[in-house]
């Protein structure tokens, strides 16, 4: 199965150590080469970003930073686990390494492989 783990932290404009890059960098190769940890991104400040809109048919865009919100979206990653318990104990660990905030976890939808015959 496989599930995507949103992070949101509080934006601090404060860059992490490199000793919490270090660490955060041996998390990510621990779990890539474990076969658990398919793709993972961190995602610049909010002040680059925009929020695009649609509500009763009026488009809006707005660019950040996005001081109404309480919490950002600080990053992604997509997790291979056998089940969402699995994928909520990779979460804890990864949050033990990133500090503060939270870790929304969705199963992501995978159709059916098509099996087909090739004919030559």
């Amino acid at each position: 199965m496989k599930f995507l783990s949103i992070y949101k932290s509080v934006e601090t404009g404060v860059p992490p150590t490199q000793e919490e890059m270090d660490k955060m960098g041996k998390l990510i190769e621990q779990e890539m080469k474990a076969g658990t940890l398919l793709a993972t991104e961190g995602c610049l400040p909010s002040a680059l970003g925009a929020r695009v809109r649609i509500s009763g048919g009026k488009l809006t865009v707005t660019d950040g930073p996005f001081t109404e919100a309480k919490e950002v979206v600080g990053g992604f990653a997509i997790l291979q686990a056998n089940s969402k318990a699995e994928a909520i104990e990779m979460v804890k660990n990864f949050l033990e390494v990133a500090g503060e905030g939270e870790c929304e976890l969705r199963q992501v939808f995978e159709a059916p492989q098509a099996h087909c015959a090739a004919k030559f």
